[in-house]
């Protein structure tokens, strides 16, 4: 079976490591790059998550590329009050030294990958900053994507960085309202409205250590942190786990119900890093977007867990109605 060519922009950040770590794992994709942003922790460190990522999967032979360091106009400003110093949880993994990030920069590893590949997805899980530099700087590899899709933004909810922007997009605003401005693809959007579904609580992770300790090892080490933080600013047991919904939706679109609309995003200003959805057509704009609207959660935890501990999803969807089952005992 011929396997998808994917490429992944990301900022890691633990949410993101999760979501490589799934990509890494699943079987009908073949990951031939992994390229680094500014956003959930500054570039170096992101750099070397996504080596930890890579050794955990024992995939080193695949290239990470540096990207850009700070936005295109705004200050940086990291999450690692989220995420850890390190980005993944304060885990202090040892450094992999072994390997070496290519000594391309992103676009350059961009240039080299389309050049050698077509009908490439390509995943962007962070700030669009390298992404938007990709579309200014080299148009003509985007002939070579067949699917550009975005973690970012807030449709019909708060967001999770100011009361209306979500932290990827309030990041870079001006990468973000480039990149709508002037994909050549359809643009799809995976927001906080759907990602917010996704909550991986203590129960899913004791259940993970159950069936697979050693493929668990790597994100109990990580979501600790991560709990933690949920507990400490919204008193949830669990944690919303973002990024890892663009791989599930990527490999199974029939998870999800959608709309398409046009998308700017906000570049100034109190509403800094808003996504506006003209959800009426008021501009009488043609869509740009393809806007996930729904998810069934339980279906894409299940596949999340599966693909970190590769098992089959049917397995995982079972032992979730279980431990479901056994909390209604206490209502």
């Amino acid at each position: 079976m011929r396997k998808q060519k994917v490429i992944i922009d990301a900022d890691p950040g633990i949410d993101d490591s999760l979501a490589m770590l799934v990509a890494l794992r699943s079987q009908p994709l073949d990951v031939i790059g992994i390229s680094i942003v500014e956003g959930n922790v500054p570039t170096a460190i992101g750099v070397q998550n996504a080596l930890k990522v890579l050794r955990e999967a024992n995939r080193l032979d695949i290239p990470v590329f540096s990207g850009a360091e700070s936005p295109l106009k705004h200050d940086y400003v990291s999450a690692q009050d989220t995420h850890g110093d390190d980005g993944l949880g304060e885990s202090n993994m040892t450094l992999v030294t072994d390997v070496k990030p290519s000594q391309r920069d992103a676009q350059a590893g961009y240039a080299k990958l389309l050049s050698e590949n077509e009908d490439v997805w390509f995943l962007a899980l962070g700030p669009l900053t390298n992404v938007a530099l990709a579309l200014k700087q080299q148009p003509d590899i985007w002939q070579q994507v067949s699917r550009l899709i975005v973690m970012g933004g807030a449709d019909q909810t708060n967001g999770n960085t100011s009361p209306v922007a979500e932290y990827n997009f309030w990041v870079d605003p001006d990468a973000a309202d480039y990149v709508f401005q002037n994909s050549p693809l359809n643009i799809e959007l995976v927001p906080l409205d759907v990602t917010r579904k996704l909550e991986f609580t203590p129960n899913m992770l004791q259940m993970m250590q159950y069936l697979d300790a050693e493929k668990s090892a790597f994100v109990a080490q990580i979501i600790q942190f991560y709990f933690d933080f949920h507990w400490q600013q919204e008193h949830v047991l669990g944690a919303v786990i973002n990024d890892p919904l663009v791989i599930i939706y990527a490999l199974h679109p029939e998870l999800v119900q959608s709309i398409d609309k046009y998308v700017t995003v906000v570049t100034e200003g109190v509403a800094l890093g808003q996504s506006i959805v003209d959800r009426e057509n008021f501009w009488q704009k043609k869509p740009n977007a393809t806007i996930l609207q729904a998810v069934d959660a339980k279906a894409v935890m299940s596949h999340i867990i599966s693909g970190l501990l590769i098992r089959d999803a049917a397995d995982i969807e079972k032992e979730l109605d279980n431990i479901a089952t056994n909390l209604e005992r206490l209502s």
